[in-house]
């Protein structure tokens, strides 16, 4: 019968032990850098692979927003170093392409209705004219204005402003 009680002393001695040291281990979670760019962390251990620094193709140093039409991708930068991006986007289909060139915001307005194509334009930020970044599909080119996803076009609505620069190039 001691036999027995000592067992079960000790079996109750090693549970609390191991609830004790679980509690300690959730209150002072380790980090470390992912094994690759996107990769699980893993406690104690450097990333092998160190992710690359973001740049975005734009050469105007005053640019805050970059848009490159040969790869359909777009990018939020400050002095030069990217914040944003890149991020997918589509552009303006033949006769209607998206010119490039450097150009400034002039209004910002979370829903638009275009009237020229009876279409919702939501988080429309116009920079040229009747061009602007807007929610729209990236699968299919568009009538000039640079489509995004929500996420993209929620991010530059919420970054840009009236009278910031926007750089697009070929």
């Amino acid at each position: 019968m001691s036999s027995n009680r000592s067992i079960g002393q000790a079996t109750r001695c090693a549970v609390y032990l191991g609830i004790a040291s679980a509690g300690l281990a959730l209150a002072a979670p380790a980090h470390a850098e992912p094994l690759w760019p996107g990769g699980p962390d893993v406690p104690g251990v450097p990333a092998i692979v160190p992710q690359a620094e973001i740049t975005a193709p734009c050469t105007i140093p005053e640019a805050r927003a970059c848009v490159r039409l040969s790869t359909n991708e777009a990018w939020l930068i400050d002095n030069r170093k990217v914040t944003f991006g890149p991020t997918p986007i589509s552009h303006g289909m033949a006769g209607y392409r998206t010119p490039p060139g450097a150009t400034r915001v002039f209004i910002k307005k979370e829903f638009h209705w275009s009237t020229m194509h009876h279409a919702p334009m939501h988080y429309a930020i116009f920079y040229n004219g009747d061009i602007a970044f807007h929610v729209g599909p990236i699968e299919r080119e568009s009538h000039g204005c640079i489509r995004m996803t929500w996420d993209g076009a929620r991010a530059f609505y919420d970054y840009l402003n009236v009278g910031d620069l926007v750089e697009v190039v070929p």
